[in-house]
């Protein structure tokens, strides 16, 4: 992608340099231009160069590229590698180093907070009917059984090995 972008600026800059060519010749060549800054400090630099400076980089790192690659110095590759992959333009970090822990940090909260919430209310509630006890449901079954409710299939039939109406384990 950023090959692409290089490109369509390498060619743009060669259209505007093929139309000042025929006005006047005073325009050094990329190759005979020196730095524009020093290589060793492309990374700390890029933020301020302008547009236009990050252009001349760019091509003057370009043209470094077709060389040996063994040939060039270690500056020199850290540059090519930064300008190609670094963290600008489109590789701008979306959120600041932090935002995870602020984001996690703000979920833990939340969750501690519904808990509260949750604790609050359901200490203001009223008491489980009488009807969810044991007890209640015990005689509830045995009512069943001397009622002889569902014969067929249920708490009345031979040999029922269900809970019948206990649905607490207290």
């Amino acid at each position: 992608m950023h090959a692409l972008r290089l490109a369509r600026t390498h060619l743009s800059l060669r259209a505007a340099g093929r139309r000042a060519s025929t006005a006047s010749h005073s325009h050094p060549t990329i190759n005979s231009q020196p730095s524009l800054i020093p290589l060793s400090n492309v990374e700390a630099q890029w933020e301020t160069l302008t547009k236009q400076e990050k252009v001349d980089t760019a091509l003057q790192l370009e043209e470094l590229q077709k060389k040996d690659w063994k040939q060039l110095s270690l500056d020199e590759k850290k540059a090519i590698y930064y300008v190609a992959y670094g963290p600008h333009g489109p590789r701008t970090p979306k959120n600041p180093p932090g935002t995870a822990i602020k984001v996690l940090l703000g979920t833990m909260g939340l969750l501690g907070v519904s808990g509260l919430a949750f604790q609050f209310i359901r200490s203001q509630a009223n008491p489980p009917p009488k009807s969810m006890t044991k007890e209640w449901q015990e005689a509830s079954n045995e009512r069943a059984i001397a009622q002889k409710i569902n014969p067929l299939t249920g708490i009345s039939s031979e040999g029922y090995k269900g809970k019948g109406f206990i649905s607490v384990d207290k």
